[in-house]
């Protein structure tokens, strides 16, 4: 087999390499959106200043670049291991895992009075998108805890906080979020669980819970697992489902883990990927646990758990474009194949490299768009996150719930849209490598896997797209959530709306796009009445249509600012980089923005043609 000369050899393998993109970070964070400026308004930013924050991101490059990155593809190969209940992570996972407690990351972004240092929300999510390119499988164990902290944070009684968050915090426990069920899925009405209360104020919790990421594992002393149950009489349906807390291990007096629960891991999953992170299937059996929040009303508390997930998975989407990108770029500046249509571009070698080629660059291009893009877009939105989290801390509640919804809103354009981009680019990266791609050595393969439970967990793209059109533009707003978004669209596209270049051509288009949203909102919400199957239906293809044309409004705030650089004379250091950021956006708005068309006219397409076979008719055998 022909191995890439890109890929350095270690010992009987070759590994994929990663690093990490300060360079595009730091644009967003520094340039494009302010951070400096961002932070200095909120309770918990000022300790976050720009050489704080340049020192965290340093720190957690080293970290996924030296530690996480070169585990990636043995975590893969190996896989998980079960042993009548007992699950040990791949060589490697257990040493990167003490380093990145030690290394205090998981705090970031917690309370100082639990441990943490107290940074603003967003600070963590930069430190995920590092971790998740690097090694996704790794990400998962430290990553599903952020939800647990956070409920228990929101919802959590004093001495429960005191229990668990510092442990947590430190990373030294992980955390878990237990919902679906084998007859469920994400019908969490049909939850069968049931939690039967005692004398002591405790409940003991008996039911399956499966498709648990990082249910069960050798990387900490304690998992704390965040469960949904029905009390004794509880309401049928949503109406009467309940949040509780139940750890691994009971948690004694001092604050250490004590007598093991009655917790057991039945199996862990053999899926497509993320290989390295163990799926478990839980059986608690009378296990004990104690009620979060009030009972019967868990979905409402899980939904901060739920919320907190989705955006780590729209990361996903944007690590692994990321990731993907990397990979194929390489690749494509050193492998030789045939001469370009436009005549030899490298005469002295027996072929031209890839990179001449343009579909090849169409591709790169793609996941370069993809990449930078979604980025822009989810560190936009953690800003809201960070206010919503600073109005809960100063107890404002009007500004707690106005910054809930904003980001509510944006929570299933980034899970779906970044999403299913994200699984574009991992398949581009494959692609780019030709044959290469499909073999386990050169890492693309793996990407594409990997990537490939993201559109799926956390609620599928459909579930996504019913939230956005169905509960928060039709239901919950009726278009106002649209309208507040198109109204910064037109803002930033009337400032270029009469420029000459790619800015002036690419502000019109947004400014045709904000009105075309609404009307698109409108004529699916006047129909919606008269066809109940138009929202489910159309549901998905208002997704993808939404998240082309936010994209769209995100490079032109990039491309702006690259311009503003350029022409003030400011940015002649990085005249290179800001120049390939115009050219970027002008790729994006001519060669992936069109699609949105496609999508809008599907999503007004009549339903007759989806509901008129009959459910026998669908396959004659």
């Amino acid at each position: 087999m022909e191995l890439s000369p890109l890929l350095p050899v270690t010992k009987d393998r070759t590994m994929p390499t990663y690093k990490a993109p300060l360079r595009e970070m730091r644009f967003l964070i520094n340039e494009v959106l302010d951070y400096p400026a961002h932070y200095a308004g909120l309770s918990n930013g000022g300790e976050a200043t720009p050489d704080v924050v340049d020192a965290i991101l340093e720190g957690i490059a080293v970290l996924c670049e030296k530690v996480l990155a070169p585990i990636n593809l043995s975590g893969d190969k190996e896989g998980c291991h079960f042993n009548v209940g007992e699950v040990s992570t791949p060589d490697g996972f257990k040493e990167a895992y003490r380093q990145f407690v030690e290394g205090g990351w998981q705090g970031l972004s917690f309370p100082t009075e639990y441990g943490g240092q107290g940074l603003p929300t967003s600070i963590s999510l930069f430190k995920t998108e590092m971790m998740g390119a690097a090694n996704w499988s790794f990400n998962m164990y430290p990553g599903l805890s952020l939800g647990c902290i956070n409920t228990l944070l929101q919802y959590g009684t004093e001495a429960q906080k005191a229990r668990y968050l510092p442990a947590l915090v430190s990373g030294e426990w992980t955390g878990t979020m237990c919902m679906t069920e084998p007859q469920c899925g994400t019908d969490l009405a049909q939850i069968k669980t049931r939690a039967e209360p005692q004398p002591d104020g405790s409940y003991k919790i008996t039911g399956t819970k499966i498709f648990i990421s990082a249910g069960e594992h050798d990387l900490a002393g304690n998992i704390v697992h965040v469960v949904l149950a029905r009390v004794p009489s509880a309401p049928a349906g949503t109406r009467g489902i309940s949040l509780f807390v139940v750890p691994k291990f009971l948690v004694a007096e001092d604050g250490s883990a004590g007598q093991r629960n009655t917790v057991a891991c039945g199996a862990i999953e053999h899926k497509m990927g993320i290989r390295g992170s163990a799926t478990a299937v839980l059986n608690f059996d009378e296990a004990i646990g104690y009620l979060i929040f009030e009972p019967n009303k868990g979905l409402e508390a899980m939904f901060t758990f739920m919320n907190t997930a989705r955006l780590g998975i729209a990361v996903q989407g944007v690590a692994h474009a990321e990731a993907s990108f990397q990979g194929a770029l390489a690749y494509a500046k050193e492998r030789r194949s045939m001469r370009a249509l436009s005549g030899k571009k490298e005469p002295e070698a027996s072929a031209d490299t890839l990179i001449w080629h343009a579909d090849v660059r169409r591709m790169l291009l793609t996941q370069k768009a993809i990449a930078e893009g979604g980025r822009a877009m989810l560190y936009a939105a953690v800003q809201t996150a960070d206010l919503m989290f600073n109005a809960a801390f100063e107890k404002d509640h009007a500004n707690y719930e106005h910054y809930d919804n904003e980001l509510g809103f944006y929570t299933p354009i980034l899970k779906g849209f970044l999403t299913e981009m994200g699984l574009e680019a991992a398949n581009l990266g494959m692609q780019v490598f030709g044959g290469h791609g499909y073999i386990h050595e050169h890492g693309m393969e793996q990407i594409a896997r990997d990537a490939r439970i993201a559109t799926l967990y956390e609620g599928t793209t459909g579930i996504q797209a019913l939230d956005l059109l169905g509960r928060k533009v039709l239901i919950g707003t009726r278009g106002k959530c649209v309208r507040d978004f198109t109204r910064i669209m037109l803002r930033l596209a009337r400032r270029h709306v009469f420029a000459s270049g790619p800015i002036g051509s690419m502000a019109r288009s947004t400014m045709q796009r904000a009105i075309e949203w609404n009307i698109l909102t409108l004529r699916i919400l006047l129909r919606a009445g008269k066809d109940r199957d138009l929202v489910g239906s159309a549901s998905v293809d208002y997704l993808m249509y939404s998240g082309y044309v936010m994209m769209g409004y995100f490079f032109v705030l990039q491309a702006e600012k690259a311009q503003t650089l350029l022409l003030n004379g400011k940015g002649n250091e990085s005249a290179d980089f800001y120049r390939a950021k115009i050219q970027t956006a002008a790729f994006y708005f001519d060669r992936l923005l069109p699609r949105a068309d496609a999508h809008r006219k599907s999503a007004l397409a009549p339903t007759h043609s989806l509901m008129q076979m009959d459910n026998e008719h669908f396959a004659f055998v």
